[in-house]
């Protein structure tokens, strides 16, 4: 389950704008209100290929108790056998136009991704769409994938990051986005196909789904999929599920020589505070950090204050990051640290040292926020460069907003950002209340409470 972070939460980049396309049939106009399609036809046209995604806004924060742990066991459903066809018939038409299929649960949306040559995109839309509509479920192929799940969740504990960045949420929320990402090892033993179904025949539904495409122009996209789409029922998009951020506190003693820790806060209104988000995101880029060996060449993040501050000049830090996950109306801002075990306490120290600086008017350089407003701003572009991540990103702003916003309304929105949003929003997002989680060797990690009283001592 590889995720860069952007797609964890919200619509990661701003994508490149396209002209209105042309008015459409009465019929067209009325599916159009039920689903909606979105395609490009600028520079990506240039390119012999294609990427076409159906984007669904349902994640696990839309799973209940009953079916817990449905998203990701559909994530790994992905792509099998249909009413339509067999896996294997899916599978070697894939491979027979040199495509590849994809498909990631986050905790918002279910993304599915189809990229092949331009010139078999009528086929790539009818397998995408046929995979996502009429799944079987085949028992022996459910049984399958929940032993592949079991694996998966055994060598989780190889990855201490995403087990904190799961720990985060569940300590920090209440409500949907408390849900877990990966399924819960008792869910396991319950999920099976009729839960599958249930699971989609509630929530795959025409108001809340987006196809998307790269490298394809919109009018030729909407007379391919219009007929395999034009049936889904316009049915009432509902409310999304409520979460409540309220902080929290998570250790694990494990057998693990390091310490790995993390402090986070509430990014409060998420994309839909889109000048906090994307202050946050500046901020990221501000703070920084990495590892304490970098193997990503000479220049490599090395200007953060992070690394500057940090990683710099204590080595017992193997690793010390800033990261952000911003949701549609909440989101994470924090620090991940890995460190030798009799480090942990003053490690802490210095993450909450760092937040609370950047917090602080005057402590930040107007050259810091330039290179930080470059950084995020060259990430971005580069970003927008593959073709998959401009699908993924026209179907998520889309969904998220109802349109998509041009890339120069992102690049001016960055350029505006002084000095005193920089203070203020980092101000805004630790006045509220803390969560941390740690795993691995925990003796030393300092208490909550302690850590809690450096940003909230009055």
């Amino acid at each position: 389950r590889t995720q860069s972070p952007q797609l964890l939460g919200g619509p990661p980049l701003f994508s490149l704008p396209v002209a209105s396309p042309r008015p459409r049939s009465s019929r067209a106009a009325a599916a159009a209100a039920m689903y909606r399609i979105a395609g490009s036809h600028l520079r990506a046209l240039k390119s012999p290929a294609a990427t076409v995604g159906l984007y669904i806004d349902c994640g696990s924060m839309y799973e209940t108790p009953g079916s817990s742990g449905a998203s990701h066991l559909l994530e790994r459903m992905s792509f099998k056998s249909t009413t339509n066809r067999s896996h294997l018939r899916l599978v070697r038409e894939v491979e027979s136009i040199g495509g590849n299929v994809s498909a990631i649960a986050t905790r918002e949306q279910m993304c599915y991704t189809y990229d092949a040559f331009r010139a078999y995109v009528p086929d790539m839309v009818e397998v995408l769409i046929d995979s996502v509509r009429n799944p079987t479920f085949l028992d022996w192929e459910v049984k399958e994938q929940l032993e592949e799940i079991k694996a998966e969740i055994a060598e989780f504990s190889a990855n201490p990051q995403g087990l904190l960045l799961e720990a985060l949420h569940s300590a920090g929320y209440t409500g949907a986005l408390a849900n877990p990402l990966i399924a819960p090892e008792p869910a396991i033993h319950k999920l099976d196909s009729s839960i599958l179904k249930e699971f989609i025949a509630e929530n795959y539904t025409a108001p809340r789904m987006v196809l998307a495409a790269s490298g394809v122009e919109h009018d030729v996209l909407v007379s391919i999929a219009e007929p395999l789409l034009s049936d889904l029922p316009a049915v009432k998009r509902p409310e999304e599920p409520k979460s409540v951020y309220v902080g929290g506190d998570y250790r694990c003693q494990a057998d693990c020589q390091n310490t790995h820790v993390a402090l986070a806060f509430e990014v409060p209104g998420g994309w839909y505070e889109e000048k906090t988000a994307i202050t946050v995101t500046v901020l990221q880029k501000l703070m920084g950090g990495g590892d304490w060996f970098c193997t990503g060449g000479v220049g490599k993040g090395l200007y953060s204050r992070l690394s500057l501050r940090i990683l710099s000049h204590y080595h017992q830090i193997e690793s010390f990051s800033a990261f952000n996950h911003i949701y549609n109306y909440s989101g994470l801002f924090g620090i991940l640290a890995t460190t030798s075990p009799d480090f942990a306490s003053k490690a802490v120290d210095l993450a909450a040292g760092e937040l609370l600086e950047v917090a602080t008017p005057g402590n930040v350089t107007q050259g810091q926020l330039d290179r930080a407003k470059q950084a995020a701003k060259c990430k971005v572009l580069m970003d927008l460069e593959s073709r998959a991540v401009a699908c993924e990103d026209i179907g998520r702003q889309v969904m998220t907003y109802g349109e998509r916003k041009p890339i120069e309304k992102f690049l001016n929105d960055v350029e505006a950002i002084t000095l005193n949003d920089i203070s203020s929003t980092a101000k805004n997002i630790i006045s509220t209340p803390l969560t941390m989680a740690s795993w691995g060797d925990v003796t030393n990690v300092p208490t909550y409470e302690s850590v809690s009283r450096k940003f909230h001592s009055k």
